[in-house]
């Protein structure tokens, strides 16, 4: 039995990833210190014998028992609410964590995948996004503890491929959503869905003609698996090019929910990026993978997990300190 390290493992998508090994006859060991996961997010996955789970900071030294044939770093903040909150933490978990990962690859022969970010492009002044593009992105700005991070995190993975000869695979992921995100984390579809559930006005940073491009966890699952499994060790953009407007999106959302908010315009944050739409054609040359699932059906399931939330959930987001973040 393969055996697969996944940090980040009680996170949004590292739970999801933990969830497709163990479908796929891996041994997961999962690996989170809970500063943003959630431990129900993979409390299913206590009673199997093939999972296993460690508290840990990927940030200090990694110690894990026995072969490791693969290794996902996933963790990290990944939201703006986040990341401005720990921006310390962000910060480390990009460079000494990532660093302690590839060390634990090198010693154990594993091939390792990292999560990059679409957010490597910045505000970016190419569109759509290409692989080839260096982005424009501003390191001393509010978004720089998480820019910054991942770009050190690519540099320093190509690095142990170039001079270690270790296996890497670069993910720069692209807007995901799907059941198991967090109302409060300050993202725009939980933001926007968690505002219609509780009867509030949607908000919108900017004039809403900013644009974002939203691809369904399963797909982006998909997407990492295959990439996993390649021999391409430069960055592949994995992501759903079909861009939006956020003004748009809002009103999807509206329609969706069957509320009946107003949308409240509100100034635009630093840096936020006007425009988000990944070019895949790498992804689809190297890996044969594109999205599978449109917006209209991934939504849908979205909404029916969050409408399973209980009161207490949906009131976890902080009215105070939230708009005083970044919409991502």
């Amino acid at each position: 039995m393969k055996r697969i390290l996944i940090t980040g493992a009680a996170g949004f998508l590292g739970s999801h990833l933990c969830d497709r090994f163990i479908r796929d006859g891996y041994h997961v060991i999962g690996m989170d210190n809970l500063i943003t996961g959630r431990l129900k997010n993979i409390e299913h996955l206590f009673s199997l014998k093939q999972f296993e789970f460690y508290n840990h900071d990927v940030s200090k030294f990694i110690h894990v028992s026995g072969k490791i044939d693969y290794i996902l770093h996933f963790a990290s903040p990944a939201s703006p609410i986040d990341y401005l909150k720990i921006p310390i933490q962000t910060l480390k978990v990009g460079s000494l964590g990532i660093h302690n990962c590839l060390g634990l690859a090198k010693v154990k022969e594993s091939k390792i995948l990292v999560a990059s970010t679409s957010e490597v492009y910045g505000d970016p002044t190419v569109h759509p996004q290409t692989e080839e593009y260096w982005g424009n992105v501003n390191p001393v700005g509010p978004r720089g503890v998480y820019d910054e991070a991942k770009r050190f995190q690519e540099a320093i993975t190509m690095a142990y491929h170039n001079f270690h000869g270790i296996e890497t695979r670069i993910a720069r992921i692209f807007n995901t959503y799907g059941p198991r995100m967090r109302l409060n984390d300050g993202r725009v579809l939980p933001a926007f869905i968690g505002q219609a559930l509780r009867g509030e006005n949607l908000t919108v940073f900017g004039d809403g003609s900013q644009t974002r491009s939203f691809c369904y966890v399963d797909d982006l699952v998909e997407g990492i698996v295959r990439l996993l499994h390649s021999d391409y060790a430069q960055p592949v953009n994995i992501g759903n090019p079909c861009e939006i407007t956020i003004s748009q999106f809002a009103e999807e959302i509206i329609k969706l929910t069957g509320a009946n908010p107003k949308i409240i315009y509100k100034e635009l944050p630093e840096d936020d990026p006007k425009q988000r739409q990944p070019d895949i054609s790498r992804a689809k040359s190297l890996l044969g993978w594109e999205p599978q699932i449109d917006r209209a059906e991934g939504l849908k399931r979205t909404y029916l997990y969050f409408q399973t939330l209980t009161k207490k959930e949906l009131e976890e987001i902080d009215h105070i300190n939230f708009e005083k973040f970044i919409i991502k």
